[in-house]
C-alpha cells in the first residue's frame, strides 16, 4: 500500500492536492445536511402528505438504518472498483435521492430517503479511507476539514430549513430540494479525480484481502465508542427540544438550543483531529468528552434552565470531541487505507444501528413513564460506556484483526 501512496503523491501536483482537498470538503458538505434538514420540516411534511407520526418519524430513522445495512459492504465495493469511483457513484445516488424526495408523492419521498441513506453510508465509511490513502502525513488536518464541513452543513440545514420553507411558495419541497445544488457541485468537482483512480489490488495481493476485525478487541472498543457517541447525538437531536419545552422554554428557544449544540461542535471538530494526531494516545481527550457530556446532561436532568446555554455548550464541546475522535480512530488505529475502510464500516454499521434505536427507545420510555428523568439518566449512564470504550480505543496501538479468507483472490 505504501507504493500506491507514493505513486499517487507523485502524480498529484500541489494544485492537484488542493483540488482533492476541495473535493473532500464538498463531499463532506453533503454528508449531513440531507438528514438534518428534515427534522424541522417533519410537521409540514406530515400535514401535507397526510402521514402518520410513525411514518414521519421514519424519515429520520431510515437513513440511520441504511447506514447500518450498507456500511459493512463499503470496503468490499472499494476493493472491487476503487475508493474514488465508489464515492463518485455515491454522489450520483445521493443526487437522485435528493431529486426524488421533494418530487411530490409519498413513494418519491421514501424512495429518495432510502437512496440518500445508502449514498451517505458509502461516504461515511470511505471518506476516512480516502484521506488516509492520499494524505498519510496530514491525517489530523484533513480529518478536521471534512469533519467540520459535515457539521457546518448539518447545523446550517437544521437552522435554516424553516426559513427557507417559509421564503418559497413551494414550502418544504423547496427547502429539501435546495440541497441538490451542493450535491451537483460535488459531482462536477469529483469528476476531476477520475484520472487518479487506482485499483487497490495493484498495490499487492495482500492489500486486497479483507480484515476480519471481529477478532480484534480494539476494533470492538472503537465500534462501541462510535455507537455510543452516535446514540447520544441522535437521541438529543430527536428529543432535546421537547425536553426543554417541557421544562419551560418556548418552542423557538428550545429549537435554537439544539442548533447551538451543533454550532458549538464546529471549532472542536476541526481542532481535535489535529491535536489527536499529535498525541501519543488520545485518552485525555476521551476524559474531557465524557466529563463535559455528563456535566451538560446533568444540568438538563436537574432542569437548571437558567444555565441552559452553558449546558448545551458543554454538550456541544463533548459531541465535537467524541465525533472527531471516532473519525480519527479509523485512521490512527489502522495501517492501510483499506483496513481503515474495514474498521470504519464495522464501527459505523453497529454505531448507526444503535443510533437508530436510541430515539425510539427513549421516546417509548418517556411515553410509558410520562417524564424525561429516566431517559436522561440512561443517557448519563451511556456516557460511562463512552468513557470505558474510549479509554481502550485511545491507547496507541493498531487493530489486530485476522485476514478474512473469503476475501482472498
Amino acid at each position: 500500500m505504501s507504493s500506491l501512496r507514493n505513486e499517487i503523491e507523485q502524480q498529484r501536483s500541489r494544485t492537484g492536492q488542493l483540488l482533492l482537498l476541495f473535493s473532500i470538503i464538498l463531499l463532506a458538505l453533503n454528508m449531513r445536511s440531507p438528514i438534518t434538514s428534515v427534522g424541522p420540516l417533519t410537521t409540514m411534511i406530515q400535514n401535507d402528505l397526510q402521514l402518520s407520526s410513525a411514518a414521519a418519524g421514519a424519515l429520520t430513522t431510515i437513513p440511520l438504518l441504511a447506514f447500518a445495512v450498507l456500511s459493512p459492504f463499503a470496503s468490499t465495493l472499494a476493493r472491487a472498483f476503487g475508493i474514488e469511483r465508489v464515492l463518485f457513484s455515491a454522489l450520483l445516488l445521493l443526487t437522485i435521492g435528493l431529486m426524488l424526495r421533494p418530487a411530490g408523492s409519498v413513494t418519491g419521498l421514501f424512495s429518495g430517503t432510502i437512496l440518500i441513506g445508502l449514498a451517505i453510508a458509502l461516504c461515511n465509511v470511505l471518506t476516512p479511507a480516502v484521506v488516509k490513502l492520499n494524505f498519510p502525513h496530514k491525517i489530523g488536518v484533513m480529518t478536521g476539514f471534512y469533519a467540520m464541513s459535515m457539521n457546518l452543513s448539518g447545523a446550517f440545514a437544521s437552522g435554516f430549513s424553516i426559513p427557507m420553507a417559509a421564503f418559497s411558495s413551494f414550502g418544504w419541497r423547496a427547502s429539501l430540494g435546495v440541497w441538490i445544488i451542493p450535491a451537483g457541485a460535488a459531482i462536477l468537482v469529483w469528476m476531476t479525480q477520475w484520472r487518479y483512480i487506482r485499483h487497490p489490488l495493484k498495490a499487492g495481493r495482500r492489500t486486497g484481502q479483507k480484515t476480519a476485525l471481529k477478532h480484534s478487541a480494539l476494533a470492538w472498543k472503537i465500534t462501541a465508542f462510535m455507537g455510543i457517541q452516535s446514540l447520544l447525538f441522535y437521541s438529543l437531536v430527536a428529543w432535546l427540544p421537547d425536553i426543554l419545552h417541557e421544562q419551560g422554554l418556548s418552542v423557538e428557544s428550545a429549537g435554537w438550543m439544539l442548533s447551538a449544540i451543533q454550532f458549538t461542535q464546529l471549532p472542536f471538530t476541526f481542532i481535535v483531529p489535529i491535536i489527536a494526531d499529535r498525541m501519543q494516545n488520545q485518552q485525555p481527550l476521551v476524559i474531557a468528552a465524557a466529563f463535559f457530556m455528563a456535566a451538560g446532561l446533568s444540568g438538563i436532568l436537574f432542569a437548571w434552565t437558567e444555565w441552559i446555554v452553558l449546558w448545551v455548550i458543554l454538550i456541544g464541546i463533548a459531541g465535537g470531541i467524541s465525533f472527531s475522535l471516532a473519525m480519527m480512530f479509523f485512521t490512527l488505529r489502522t495501517r492501510t487505507s483499506l483496513e481503515a475502510a474495514d474498521l470504519s464500516g464495522m464501527a459505523q454499521s453497529a454505531g448507526y444501528l444503535l443510533a437508530a434505536l436510541g430515539p425510539a427507545l427513549f421516546g417509548a420510555i418517556h411515553d410509558t413513564l410520562n417524564g424525561w428523568t429516566v431517559p436522561l439518566l440512561l443517557l448519563i449512564a451511556a456516557v460511562s460506556g463512552l468513557f470505558i470504550a474510549g479509554m481502550g480505543a485511545g491507547k496507541n496501538e493498531y487493530v489486530t484483526g485476522k485476514l478474512d479468507p473469503h476475501s482472498m483472490k
